[in-house]
């Protein structure tokens, strides 16, 4: 078992969101009904997660390789974010969430870029959770321009804080919806010791409870970084 200290830490939970397109295609609705639910989702998870002790939570929304999509559900899934962030960011101030968006924004719908730098900078005073979105992400892609940048004797520490950009601890916990088992270019340096969490939940049904679950089997696992079992 964690100590009571490492339990009471604030965590970074990565979170793969998986399953919206299969869970609608099950129901013999449209693709872009499920990633509508997911919206729903993101909101129930950002919630509930400072009271699980996460002070990091990044969500990975559009990878780099999702460009090779469908171009009507790669439009509709622009818009959605176009939505969200024009919905969501005074209840994001109201509870206290800093949003902030990793990855590249040069490939995105003219303005969109423009939105996510608006709602970045009103909910910049947000201290009760850092709620990231990875948006046309490739974690491959963040640790090549790291290293063009690093210097030839740079530490881990500061090659990793250019890897992040935004100072983001390293992640505790990897969760992934929708019975999927792999990380799909996904935060790979910071990850490096993270916990993996997989569940058959699509990411649409996911919602406290399955955060609760997760979070209870995370505490249980004993994290020894490479040294020995703590002592009793």
């Amino acid at each position: 078992m964690q100590s009571t200290s490492a339990q009471k830490a604030k965590l970074h939970v990565g979170l793969i969101m998986d399953g919206n397109g299969r869970w609608a295609e099950s129901r013999g609705l449209p693709r872009s009904v499920g990633h509508e639910a997911g919206v729903a989702t993101v909101r129930r998870v950002a919630r509930a997660a400072p009271t699980e002790g996460i002070g990091t939570l990044t969500l990975y929304a559009f990878s780099s390789d999702n460009w090779r999509r469908p171009a009507a559900e790669v439009a509709g899934l622009m818009g959605l974010l176009r939505l969200y962030l024009t919905r969501e960011v005074a209840l994001l101030r109201r509870d206290g969430i800093r949003l902030t968006v990793i990855g590249r924004r040069d490939r995105l719908p003219e303005g969109l870029a423009d939105a996510i730098a608006a709602a970045e900078a009103a909910t910049r005073a947000g201290t009760r959770l850092h709620l990231r979105i990875a948006l046309d992400y490739s974690a491959r892609d963040a640790i090549l321009a790291a290293a063009r940048l690093a210097a030839a004797d740079a530490t881990r520490e500061e090659f990793g804080r250019l890897v992040t950009g935004d100072g983001a601890p390293e992640v505790d916990l990897v969760i992934r919806t929708s019975g999927e088992q792999r990380l799909s270019d996904f935060l790979l340096w910071e990850s490096a010791y993270a916990e993996l969490h997989f569940t058959p939940c699509p990411w649409p049904d996911f919602g406290e409870a399955e955060l609760a679950a997760a979070m209870t089997a995370f505490r249980a696992r004993q994290r020894r970084f490479g040294g020995l079992p703590a002592a009793a």
